[in-house]
């Protein structure tokens, strides 16, 4: 575990150096990025489906912590819990028949579930604000602590997206990684082998919809205002394209992938009006020539020294 443990240094000492609120923003935002891609990367990477309609959970998590504390009067953390919990049931509901589908359907079907929240989150003003957003969301609080500022909310989401992490890591190396990767690799063969391949799809979208659901109240209690236009399908679509870019299969590859791209639009401002195309021809320069991911330029020259491979398709580092 010694690059897990160099990477919880780097990333919780961070603030330490950093004080400039607009940088730790975007950091993090870097890490709700990684909860999302992390979920979805057991999703893609191991199950071996694709989801354009996490925008939706995303949406969920945001408006339904939001609107069980202004409506309800729950506290921001039981407000998250409940939302989480709508998420899940939601995904398991859908999962059960969406999941028979395969490509290009289940994608479809995935869009439309994004398509119909972001349409009813714009028509039911009275409830969400409509396409003006909802604002005075408040902050988390832990008694008489409450996570208002930069700093204080970058730990929050970090340390729950390391602790997040850890536990992915763990569960990948035992036997439920190696039977997810045997469904990658041929579903014929893993039901052969016993092993209850649709279980396992469902289980894998409703803890990648439960993770997406935490990060989109995260968001919504750090920013404490909330709009659909944050969560259209161009949501869903970044978020799939973090997973390929850092390299499906590996959880490590959602960090480095969410690293990459969440700063790359501000980094790519200093080119004005040619910030998309070299944002374009950057992913595509990515995916061409390192179809593996990212993860594959760490693993190359550093694998010997730090990285322990598995066998099989999106091998895991530990």
């Amino acid at each position: 575990m010694r690059p897990f443990l160099l990477v919880c240094v780097i990333i919780l000492g961070l603030p330490l150096l950093v004080k400039n609120p607009y940088y730790l923003n975007v950091l993090a935002f870097i890490g709700l990025y990684f909860l999302v891609a992390l979920g979805l990367t057991l999703f893609i990477g191991f199950a071996g489906q694709i989801s354009l309609g996490h925008g939706a959970f995303y949406a969920i998590g945001a408006y339904g912590s939001a609107l069980g504390n202004f409506y309800l009067g729950l506290p921001p953390l039981a407000g998250t819990l409940l939302a989480i919990l709508i998420t899940s049931v939601l995904a398991g509901i859908l999962g059960r028949f969406v999941l028979r589908l395969k490509g290009h359907y289940l994608v479809m079907a995935t869009l439309a579930l994004n398509l119909i929240i972001y349409i009813l989150l714009c028509e039911a003003e009275s409830i969400t604000g409509g396409i003006s957003g909802l604002p005075g969301i408040p902050p988390y609080c832990l008694g008489t602590f409450c996570f208002i500022t930069d700093q204080a909310n970058y730990y929050l989401i970090w340390g729950i997206a390391l602790t997040i992490f850890f536990f992915v890591l763990r569960l990948l190396k035992g036997r439920v990684g190696r039977e997810l990767k045997a469904i990658k690799s041929s579903e014929a063969a893993a039901r052969a082998l016993g092993i209850p391949v649709l279980r396992y799809k469902v289980w894998s979208f409703v803890f990648s919809a439960a993770l997406t659901a935490l990060a989109g109240a995260l968001y919504a209690h750090y920013l404490s205002f909330i709009s659909p236009k944050t969560f259209d399908i161009f949501y869903s679509v970044e978020v799939v394209t973090v997973v390929l870019v850092g390299g499906m299969g590996n959880p490590w590859g959602a960090l480095l992938g969410a690293a990459f791209l969440t700063p790359l639009p501000q980094v790519l401002s200093f080119f004005e009006e040619l910030k998309d195309i070299f944002y374009g021809l950057s992913l595509m320069l990515i995916l061409l020539f390192c179809p593996e991911g990212l993860i594959s330029l760490i693993r190359k020259p550093f694998g010997k020294l730090w990285f322990r491979k598995s066998s099989g398709p999106g091998k895991v580092i530990s």
